[in-house]
């Protein structure tokens, strides 16, 4: 017999009193499956960013808004907020993981740690773009990460708790271990926001601080003529003599991202630098090349600073160690400052410290289309300046700062797809075509360079009076990575091509250390000793076993963030 469709609907509302209601049950879970995945999400960037215990600091800090989607919310609208505020909350950590991921894959660095800061301060906008559009790859890898963690958060959020008619009765039968679960993450979160080494790292806090401590470094740029007229007075104290009457011209080159392994005055195997090659093989005895040169810094505020000031630690006043240019005015010399640079720490910190200063380049920003070439005749006029029998000029070239493409004219790249020893010797070593790409760009920019640096030798060569004493210094800031040690191109604190430098000296008069002693190593921060002596000055603070000219030199080897098998190769 047929059940009467009455008795049918009876069996069906006559549930048990005690049974979940379904709707519930797929409530519960579906907030589970929101904080789970929310929380997984975020913990797999947070690792990517941080090592340690602070992974699991972070995850505490980030834990309140993720708890939140366990929590019912009645009605729709509200949960449509809590879906935002949920997404917007996830994706700041996010974006702090993923920017210090990416940091500390391509620098080794905090975003706190003394060389990023001074990146980040010495850096506008045009520039940041331009660094953006060299690495572009590394930028769309982290972007592409950063737009999946945001799809996923955004899914899960969707999911989190609602309120229905169950909820209460499944709340009342939450069974005590997971009340006290939660009690007990809520404690820790409160705890972890009441300690301030904790709550720094929020990624709101942390980059409020980081943004006061760029605008704090660019004010203290920003106010350097106190500094400057300190220096003088301290080089004045001092008393530097020049020990030798009459006429004397030193030239310093200083270029940027220089590697001496991509130069064949090195032994590179391109010919990048026929010029230099042609110039020691008519100075002789006249022009050493210091095979075995090496930066301490691998980047060039903090190279500049070591170069001009010796090398020398801060004494404890907090006074800074003497200036080199400041002594060279002090002792009587004309300083020029010729730069192709658009910099202001360097100009602040160093150039106004000279008599002239001339700073070529006059687009913001280190990616500019200014080529060295146009310094050539500024120099020329330093040269031909009659105001004052001794000189020194100081040239600062953009060298091979990227972008390679735009340190050398237009259609001037005889490597372009060349397919010779070193692009065979790259693919042998698994380099990338992008890489391999940058390198023929770089060897370009080298042949370029070249022009540019034999030009400034020649002019001094060629120039001054008779019996003139005559000198001239070319050296790099720091190096560069190339596909040299690993797969990637640009600046390297993480592999010993990012110290790497060329260091080239002549002079007319007095003789250079034999070819035996052109083969010990050297330290861009010990620069200054060596000028000293070009520029025979005498000084209360000659410290001859640190000059290279000096028969007294004695190598002490640095300290750098990378190990290096030798320093004499």
């Amino acid at each position: 017999m047929r059940t009467p469709p009455t008795c049918r609907v009876a069996r069906l509302t006559s549930l048990p009193s005690d049974a979940p209601a379904p709707r519930t049950a797929a409530s519960r879970k579906s907030a589970l499956f929101a904080c789970g995945g929310v929380g997984a999400t975020l913990l797999a960037l947070i690792a990517l960013g941080h090592d340690g215990h602070r992974i699991a600091q972070l995850a505490v800090l980030a834990a309140p808004m993720v708890l939140w989607l366990a929590w019912p919310i009645r009605s729709a609208r509200m949960r449509s907020v809590r879906t935002v505020l949920v997404w917007l909350w996830a994706m700041g950590f996010a974006l702090d993981a993923a920017v210090r991921a990416y940091l500390l894959d391509t620098y080794q660095a905090a975003p706190d740690g003394a060389m990023v800061l001074g990146a980040a301060a010495n850096t506008n906008a045009r520039e940041s773009s331009e660094y953006l559009w060299m690495h572009w790859r590394s930028a769309v890898i982290w972007s592409g990460a950063l737009a999946v963690a945001g799809v996923l958060v955004g899914m899960f959020a969707r999911r989190g708790a609602a309120f229905d008619a169950g909820t209460s009765s499944v709340r009342a039968r939450s069974s005590l271990r997971v009340r006290s679960l939660v009690l007990a993450l809520l404690l820790i979160v409160c705890v972890a926001y009441a300690s301030k080494p904790w709550r720094r790292l929020h990624p709101a806090i942390f980059w409020a601080g980081w943004s006061q401590s760029v605008h704090t470094l660019r004010g203290a740029w920003a106010d350097q003529e106190k500094v400057r007229d300190r220096l003088m007075a301290q080089a004045k104290a001092i008393g530097p003599v020049a020990l030798q009457a009459g006429p004397s011209t030193v030239v310093l080159v200083i270029t940027d991202s220089i590697n001496r392994d991509n130069m064949a005055l090195y032994g590179y195997g391109r010919p990048t630098t026929p010029r230099l090659l042609a110039h020691k093989a008519q100075a002789g005895e006249q022009m050493a090349v210091l095979k075995n040169a090496w930066s301490v810094d691998a980047s060039t505020l903090p190279a500049l600073r070591n170069m001009f000031h010796f090398g020398l630690p801060h004494p404890e006043n907090g006074e800074n160690p003497p200036h080199l240019l400041a002594l060279a005015r002090a002792a009587g010399y004309k300083v020029w400052w010729i730069s192709n640079h658009d910099d202001l720490a360097i100009e602040q910190q160093h150039a106004r410290l000279a008599d002239v200063v001339d700073m070529v380049n006059r687009t913001p920003g280190r990616a500019s289309a200014s080529l060295d070439g146009e310094i050539l005749d500024c120099v020329q006029e330093a040269f031909a300046d009659t105001s004052s029998d001794r000189k020194l000029i100081v040239v600062h070239l953009m060298g091979a700062h990227p972008h390679y493409s735009l340190r050398f004219p237009e259609n001037a790249n005889p490597f372009d797809d060349d397919v010779d020893a070193v692009e065979n010797g790259l693919v042998k070593d698994g380099r990338s075509a992008w890489v391999r790409r940058f390198r023929q760009e770089y060897d370009a920019a080298l042949l370029y360079h070249d022009f540019v640096v034999s030009e400034l030798l020649q002019q001094t060569r060629s120039a001054g009076k008779p019996g003139e004493d005559r000198a001239w210094m070319y050296l790099s800031d720091h190096g560069q990575e190339v596909g040299h040690g690993s797969d990637r191109a640009g600046h390297s604190p993480s592999t010993a091509s990012g110290y790497r430098i060329p260091t080239v000296i002549w002079r007319n008069r007095e003789p250079l250390p034999s070819a035996a002693a052109q083969q010990q190593p050297f330290r861009a921060d010990w620069t200054g000793w060596a000028l000293m002596d070009l520029l025979r000055i005498r000084w209360s603070g000659q410290m001859p076993e640190r000059n290279v000219l000096s028969d007294t030199y004695r190598w002490q080897a640095p300290t750098i963030p990378v190990a290096v098998e030798s320093f004499s190769r």
